[in-house]
């Protein structure tokens, strides 16, 4: 072999080997420019020399041209779809049915993982190499979709083999094709700008884009690939499901870290229930979990019944879709004067919840999604929480029209504004009473916390003319509260005892809950870090609050103007005066610690962490944890499915952390 090819040879093999760190095991070795560094000479040289490329070269995933439709392939083996449970009754009723069908006293071990809710593929591997994919179809026959196929990173385009051993002559191996979670909210902004209509779920976006007769088009969507078995094999193997997997990743196969064994069924359940609200800590959907017995050899003997195996069932929940009518679009009038719309539904079930009402967003997106009054629409409950309207579910209804934002505010009738460059539309009355409303809802809620007094308290003793702004809180007597129905003097004593407890929070808090423009609770706590009181914050010019973590000219700007009103001034010295915290406390400074002097972002799902369970974690050794990247990060820390920060740190040259990074910063 010449130097050339030898050299195309040893960066085709590296450039493998990095892939599979980083897309199966998800600990890379090198940054992602020295992967980019090795694709690159890799890309030169087959250029310049055309005859020494082969197809299963990492630079061959794209290729060739449109197809004019997609043909049918058989299966290897049947393609089964899964028995479904929904109980945990149910659930364990097969699980005795497997031992009396083994009719021994045999153990039998458990393998479960998420049911991802993306398109099902076969990929078909001869000596090594990738050479045909295709959907599930009707579990005989699917679509040829190879060349899409090949547009994935996660797949590997060659198996991955130990040292000394030979490639089977003929592997199957069954997996999920789906779209992160990430990707699909851009994705449905991109396709609804350029005129397109927009999928109603990640589960079709996957299946759309496997079908899409141009593999550039493909290419362009963030797919990704779990791989959960081997269907038809040659030679040796695992014998069962659990080193299945892990066999399928040592080989270069992306396998789910959160398939578990589990010795009984009693556990099996237990876990089923427990991921039901844990799925949306992941950037996929899942609509269940896969359960399976483990013994490959217990799995043979059970067999399958309509080619639905006996030894595996899907433990499903309630879909997070539904689709209903939208009766009306109302609007609230928020705490910074935005105008909110929101959707009136008839109610539905979704994600085993009734849904009644969801969030829109603005006039705008409500327009480019096509979402009108009286049509069928697709509602979500995004992360299995907050009711969202995706967009129609299908075509308009007669007389339906696009939706106007009202030019007057729908509670003081004042005329609706909306500033150059934002997408919202705002009152400007300052004393809009909704506004006023919204801020002590905000106030007693999410800024101070304080226990058993909420939304409802506020809006009974907003109704009743007793409270106009946060400083009349500070003033209510016992004998107020027991004219208000409902409440008697053990009540009112708790409420009053609380409200003064809320005077200890910190300045952070009362920071957030002043309703600065555009500061959230992370940019208060910034704020009252970098100034330490509030005296200090009233005399920083805009050029000292740039000066602020996460704070731009634009934010500053509008946080001096606040600060510069007298009214706001007049506020803040009310509250000071009746004991609210205007300086940092000792709870608030950062701590000094190994890691003081970083500063880190998270992006992406992490496996062994939550989110605020790795910021705790940094911030506790003395780093600090922000949202976006600047020249200031030290570095960022890359989970599963990452978003556009990724792309953020490259640009600006900030490393990019894993996991295992994250472990060894925290000792």
């Amino acid at each position: 072999m010449s130097d050339v090819g030898q050299r195309i040879a040893e960066l085709r093999r590296l450039v493998e080997h990095h892939a599979y760190r980083y897309y199966v095991l998800d600990d890379p070795e090198i940054s992602d420019a020295g992967y980019d560094a090795l694709y690159d000479e890799l890309q030169e040289l087959e250029r310049t020399h055309p005859e020494l490329v082969t197809p299963d070269s990492p630079t061959q995933r794209v290729g060739g041209s449109p197809a004019e439709g997609f043909r049918k392939v058989e299966h290897l083996s049947p393609m089964g779809s899964l028995e479904k449970v929904t109980t945990r009754e149910a659930l364990e009723r097969w699980g005795e049915d497997v031992r009396k069908r083994l009719g021994t006293d045999e153990p039998v071990a458990y393998v479960i993982e998420p049911k991802i809710d993306g398109s099902a593929v076969s990929l078909v591997y001869e000596h090594g190499v990738f050479v045909r994919g295709a959907t599930r179809g009707d579990g005989y026959r699917g679509e040829d979709v190879t060349a899409n196929l090949r547009t994935i990173e996660a797949l590997p385009l060659r198996m991955r083999l130990p040292p000394g051993e030979a490639a089977p002559p003929l592997l199957e191996v069954r997996g999920e094709v789906y779209f992160p979670l990430s990707g699909f909210a851009r994705f449905v902004d991109a396709q609804v700008a350029a005129g397109r209509k927009a999928p109603p779920n990640p589960r079709n976006a996957a299946a759309g884009s496997l079908r899409q007769l141009d593999p550039a088009v493909t290419a362009e969507r963030p797919l990704s690939l779990w791989v959960f078995g081997a269907g038809v094999r040659d030679g040796a193997g695992p014998d069962t499901q659990f080193e299945m997997l892990g066999w399928l990743r040592e080989r270069g196969f992306r396998t789910n870290p959160h398939a578990e064994r589990l010795d009984t069924i009693e556990e099996v359940a237990a876990a089923c229930e427990a991921w039901e609200s844990r799925r949306s800590e992941l950037d996929y959907e899942i609509d269940g979990i896969v359960v399976k017995v483990d013994s490959l050899e217990q799995q043979r003997r059970l067999g399958a019944l309509h080619e639905r195996p006996r030894w595996a069932r899907a433990y499903k929940w309630a879909p997070s879709t539904a689709v209903t009518t939208l009766r009306r679009i109302h609007v609230r009038v928020g705490r910074t004067g935005a105008l909110n719309p929101w959707a009136e539904l008839e109610p539905v079930q979704v994600g085993g919840v009734t849904v009644s009402s969801a969030t829109l967003h603005n006039e705008e997106d409500i327009n480019r999604k096509g979402i009108r009054e009286g049509d069928l629409v697709i509602v979500q409950r995004a992360g299995d929480v907050i009711p969202q309207v995706v967009g129609p579910a299908g075509a308009h209804r007669p007389g339906t029209v696009d939706w106007k934002m009202p030019t007057r505010c729908p509670l003081c009738g004042a005329e609706v504004v909306k500033p150059e460059g934002e997408v919202k539309h705002r009152c400007p009355n300052r004393a809009c009473p909704s506004r006023g409303l919204e801020t002590l809802i905000h106030w007693v809620s999410a800024a101070m916390d304080i226990e058993g007094v909420g939304e409802q308290f506020v809006r009974k003793l907003w109704d009743e003319g007793l409270l106009r702004s946060m400083p009349d809180l500070y003033r209510l007597g016992g004998d107020q509260l027991l004219e208000i129905e409902g409440y008697g003097e053990i009540s009112a004593r708790r409420a009053l005892e609380a409200i003064e407890r809320s005077k200890q929070q910190p300045f952070s808090r009362v920071l957030f809950g002043l309703n600065l423009p555009k500061v959230g609770w992370v940019l208060a706590r910034n704020l009252a870090r970098h100034f330490g009181d509030v005296d200090a914050l009233m005399a920083a010019s805009q050029e000292d609050l740039e000066q602020v973590e996460g704070i731009g000219p634009e934010r500053a700007e509008l946080i001096a103007a606040w600060f510069a009103d007298d009214e706001n001034r007049a506020l803040v010295e009310e509250l000071r005066a009746l004991g609210l915290q205007m300086a940092q406390g000792e709870s608030e400074a950062p701590v000094d610690g190994p890691l003081s002097g970083r500063q880190y972002v998270i992006t992406g799902t992490l496996v062994g962490f939550s989110r605020e369970e790795a910021k705790a974690a940094l911030e506790a050794r003395g780093a600090r944890v922000t949202d976006s990247v600047s020249k200031k990060t030290t570095g960022v820390i890359v989970g599963e499915s990452p978003g556009s920060k990724v792309a953020k740190a490259r640009q600006a040259g900030v490393p990019l952390l894993t996991e295992a990074d994250l472990r060894d910063l925290l000792g």
